[in-house]
């Protein structure tokens, strides 16, 4: 299946696999002619933890049922459907689910600082993808949707139950500052004809805790990435990067490349492959503190429909995309090219998004020819310095 490189600017260090050989003959419940050795405090410790872990998570109405309903008010979703009305694509029911995931830099509290501007009340979706999880949930394809692509937005009602005109030709990220998560679904599923199942999104101040609280990210840069706007500062080498630098990393334009949005996206997904494997190889569950300040940072992060607006509904949705690792996440951008009139803007390669959208519909790879001689594909060879 083709993908967009991993930037050779970012890379993730993929750490140990994690595997282990299975137990020799005569160990557990099942050998004959030894009983089986008392557990050590470690091990009782931890089994401890688990099922402490597992009574927060699940367990309302006991002596922890405070903490999992303190979890679940951190959640704000929206009813997508009531949003969206009935003017949506058809479900397809193949076993395949459609997630637009977003992330979002409103000016406003946390944010104002993190986002370098005003708060004037607006909000915008820098980073935008559509993660397409196929049949048997043991793989996924993520499409990255460039900020700066010129769309036909279809009319939208707001949050504030404000209605919004339709719009042609304006930037895509342009759909969220208009009338919100709600009217971004709206254009993604007009630009595709893919019904998004989901929506998930995160905010800068939510998505710089959830790193921090992860312990960081390792990634390693092959050339020095400096960009004063977003406040990042790397030489070349391997780094475990905190919450401030991940957040620079995914927002710097001028840093590397040719400082596009195509370039941006390059790195945002090469950090993407480095949270999973992270997130994958964390001990969480031997620490229920920690366990506990994780979720309650990224319940507190995300913004989700109403379909994983609980914590119940999270732990099942992420229960089923623990098969997939870095490994399994082929990443692709939406095929575009740069506008004629204007060289800070692209537009949809239309035959070629096509494809992408076929594909995806009919729970199949994303074939090659998509993507190849595209705007994006020009600028893998940009992002890591190498121009």
């Amino acid at each position: 299946m083709p993908a967009d490189s991993t930037p050779d600017a970012v890379t993730p260090d993929h750490g140990p696999t994690g595997h282990r050989s299975p137990e020799g003959p005569g160990r557990g419940t099942g050998g004959r002619g030894r009983r089986r050795r008392p557990l050590s405090a470690r091990r009782k410790a931890l089994r401890l933890t688990s099922w402490v872990a597992f009574g927060v998570l699940v367990l309302g109405g006991s002596s922890l049922g405070y903490l999992y309903l303190k979890l679940n008010g951190n959640i704000r979703s929206i009813d997508l459907n009531q949003a969206l009305g009935g003017h949506r694509p058809s479900d397809v029911d193949n076993g395949s689910e459609d997630i637009l995931v977003l992330g979002s830099d409103t000016r406003s509290g946390g944010n104002k600082k993190l986002g370098g501007g005003t708060d004037d009340g607006t909000a915008r979706s820098d980073t935008a993808m559509i993660v397409h999880v196929y049949e048997g949930h043991k793989r996924a394809s993520v499409v990255s949707l460039p900020r700066d692509t010129l769309v036909d937005r279809p009319a939208c009602t707001g949050a504030d139950g404000t209605a919004h005109p339709a719009a042609s030709g304006v930037m895509f990220n342009s759909a969220y500052s208009t009338g919100g998560a709600a009217c971004a679904v709206k254009t993604v599923e007009s630009m595709s004809g893919i019904r998004m199942d989901h929506f998930l999104e995160v905010d800068f101040s939510g998505f710089q805790k959830l790193v921090d609280e992860l312990g960081g990210v390792k990634v390693t840069t092959t050339k020095p990435i400096d960009d004063p706007d977003s406040h990042l500062d790397l030489p070349a080498g391997t780094h475990t990067l905190d919450g401030k630098q991940s957040l620079g990393l995914v927002r710097t334009r001028h840093g590397v490349g040719d400082g596009s949005d195509l370039g941006r996206i390059q790195l945002q997904q090469a950090f993407i492959r480095a949270l999973v494997t992270q997130v994958r190889h964390i001990g969480v569950l031997t620490s229920p503190k920690k366990l506990y300040d994780l979720a309650d940072t990224a319940t507190k992060a995300v913004t989700t429909d109403s379909g994983l607006g609980s914590v119940k509904n999270l732990v099942s949705f992420a229960g089923g995309l623990k098969g997939i690792g870095a490994d399994r996440m082929d990443m692709v951008t939406m095929p575009v090219r740069y506008d004629p009139a204007n060289g800070n803007r692209v537009l949809v390669d239309r035959a070629r998004a096509t494809q992408v959208w076929a594909a995806l519909k009919a729970d199949e790879a994303i074939p090659a020819s998509a993507t190849e001689g595209t705007a994006a594909g020009e600028a893998e060879g940009v992002v890591a310095g190498t121009e």
